[in-house]
């Protein structure tokens, strides 16, 4: 395969494939194959699971104060048709997508296309590099998608960022005190204070006890930020909303 024509597509991607045949691949989607010639489907297929992959290894070294449960939702936000579609426009790779002419004829390419060949790009790379070359690709793209995601869930996991504060300034860990529950057991609702050794903060309410201690550890934070509004936890806090 000549490679003059992906040339710019290799410099976007910031990888030279050692077998262009791949690339060619990878861009091609099944109404646009010939006989003779693999659409990107199966590489799809690949491309999910390592970005997956990519993206988890990521989220579990940078975000160690958060739960399984957060991670697996910051991860299905980050890998989404929306968001990966939304990266290959951005990045121009779109321009070099071979599509049928029924696709052709319309306004714009498919999110569902679009996201489809961001996996086949990874899989690609994969095959024809390592999963290094793989991995940067995928976090080099949704780079902005990540920190934006993680920064938000960081600065909304109260029960987190005060256990981080009460480490460094008290060198404790705060404690949650169930005070009162009230409504029918299908149906409570629980006050929930935080401790930092002797002292107690403000209560708060939820509909679970894993609510009311998230509002309890923020309304923690809203003290304690009087006495250290400079402390690194408060960088990207975001007080909950009245």
């Amino acid at each position: 395969m000549d490679r003059e024509p992906f040339a710019s597509c290799e410099e976007i991607l910031g990888y030279s494939f050692r077998d262009p045949a791949l690339l060619r691949q990878a861009l091609t989607h099944a109404s646009a194959r010939s006989e003779l010639e693999w659409s990107n489907e199966r590489l799809e297929f690949l491309g999910d699971a390592i970005l997956g992959l990519a993206v988890s290894e990521h989220l579990f070294h940078e975000c160690p104060e958060l739960a399984e449960g957060e991670l697996t939702r910051i991860r299905a936000a980050i890998v989404s048709r929306q968001t990966l579609a939304r990266r290959l426009q951005a990045t121009g790779l779109h321009a070099y997508v071979a599509i049928g002419k029924g696709l052709a004829m319309k306004t714009r390419i498919p999110t569902s296309v679009l996201a489809n060949v961001y996996e086949a790009l990874v899989a690609a790379i994969y095959l024809d590099g390592g999963y290094g070359p793989a991995r940067d690709f995928c976090l080099q793209t949704l780079d902005e998608e990540i920190s934006s995601a993680t920064q938000n869930a960081k600065a909304h996991n109260y029960k987190s960022t005060l256990q981080h504060l009460a480490q460094r300034r008290f060198s404790v860990v705060p404690r949650y005190r169930l005070l009162t529950s009230r409504g029918p057991e299908h149906g409570k609702s629980f006050h929930i204070a935080a401790e930092i050794g002797e002292r107690r903060y403000h209560p708060a309410w939820g509909r679970s006890k894993k609510d009311a201690e998230q509002a309890a550890a923020a309304r923690a934070l809203e003290e304690l930020k009087q006495e250290f509004p400079d402390d690194p936890v408060f960088e990207h806090w975001v007080p909950p909303a009245e």
